[in-house]
């Protein structure tokens, strides 16, 4: 375990899969991991209150899991500036990526950077369990790596054992927003939220992205490549 950690409950899966980077980095990238990431970074010691991070007192608390290129967050963290969001990645490229996006080249240690955003570079799970219970109004994963092979079902977030850990995390009436383009893991999310009496599906839409769901670029390549997104939204009972 390291300092930002904190073990998992007894039955989760304490390993992280996936890539942690791609192409090689380049000079600028690493000068945004190595010198923006740690002035946007959560430690492990905030958290236990993540609302202290932001000096914004009161309000709502958002987490987005696995945000990619990061287009969904930024919309969200723009729209919403009243929203203290955390946004979670472990892919150095994504978070290159959203880095980018946010300072000039050559401004990495100075520019100027959203009050109302704060990152999560490592495992989100150890995040959720360390949040205080009933913290969170809005929990969600865009697109996530469906691990499409029966032999790798563990290794979804959607999984039953994780379950009862975003439940206690989230505040009575809280949402669990959830995209993704995949038909395995579609039916996947259809199963283990009908196997469940901590969440209740509050919305399903599978023609059109609904207001206020930021695109991706993930959606764009599903849409592109002839597969058919879902939205939901499950409230925690």
């Amino acid at each position: 375990m390291t300092a930002d950690r904190p073990p998992l409950a007894e039955g989760v899966p304490d390993r992280l899969y996936g890539r942690r980077r791609g192409h090689p980095l380049r000079p600028r990238q690493q000068r945004l991991l190595d010198v923006t990431l740690p002035r946007l970074r959560l430690s492990a010691d905030q958290a236990s209150d993540p609302l202290s991070a932001f000096a914004m007192p009161g309000a709502k608390l958002w987490l987005e899991i696995g945000f990619g290129g990061g287009e969904h967050a930024l919309e969200q963290v723009a729209a919403h500036p009243e929203v203290a969001y955390i946004a979670s990645e472990v892919f150095e490229n994504g978070l290159c990526s959203l880095l980018t996006r946010l300072v000039a080249e050559g401004e990495e240690a100075t520019g100027a950077l959203p009050a109302n955003l704060r990152l999560w570079p490592t495992d989100a799970r150890h995040l959720v369990q360390a949040l205080p219970e009933g913290s969170l109004d809005r929990l969600m994963l865009m697109f996530p790596d469906p691990w499409p092979k029966s032999r790798h079902a563990k290794r979804r977030f959607v999984h039953p054992e994780l379950l009862a850990l975003v439940a206690r995390a989230l505040r009575p009436g809280g949402e669990w927003r959830i995209a993704s383009d995949d038909p395995t893991y579609q039916a996947w999310v259809e199963e283990v939220f009908a196997g469940t009496t901590l969440f209740v599906q509050a919305e399903r839409h599978a023609a059109e992205r609904p207001a206020g769901w930021p695109g991706t670029r993930y959606e764009a390549k599903a849409r592109r490549e002839g597969r058919q997104p879902i939205w939901w939204i499950f409230r925690k009972a």
